[in-house]
């Protein structure tokens, strides 16, 4: 299995396919990934919830920590903190993340996530920043 497919794979699990998480691109370093905004994901003012944007935020930075792993090991997040800069509505969540600090027992990722727009248009909506430990694969 290639890394771009173990990463893949890494943006695959039951809860990310339930927000509907799609991985749009991967390379070395960095992930995008886009959820599709449906009324399901929604608070009760009609924004999108808190929840998924920091769920969106913490597993694509995972996801591009892994970019960077061998085989035999995989990140595990160790802790996350979102700023949630403005409420986000639009057609899709689009949340780019990138590795700041690659370590053998740590790393730091970057994730900011934007609402985007039926034409496209991207506002962003927050700002996360994600310590990831590295583990063993069990």
């Amino acid at each position: 299995m290639t890394n771009f497919e173990r990463v893949a794979e890494l943006m695959g699990p039951p809860f990310l396919r339930l927000l509907g998480v799609e991985a749009v691109s991967i390379e070395e370093g960095r992930v995008v990934s886009r959820v599709p905004i449906r009324e399901q994901l929604h608070q009760q003012n009609g924004y999108v919830h808190a929840g998924v944007i920091g769920s969106v935020a913490d597993h694509t930075a995972g996801a591009a920590a892994g970019t960077l792993l061998d085989e035999h090991h995989m990140p595990l997040t160790a802790e996350y903190k979102v700023n949630l800069l403005r409420p986000a509505t639009g057609a899709a969540l689009v949340c780019e993340a990138t590795v700041l600090k690659a370590g053998r027992a740590i790393t730091v990722a970057e994730s900011e996530v934007f609402a985007e727009d039926e034409q496209g248009g991207r506002k962003l909506v927050a700002k996360a920043t994600v310590t990831l430990s590295i583990v063993p694969v069990r």
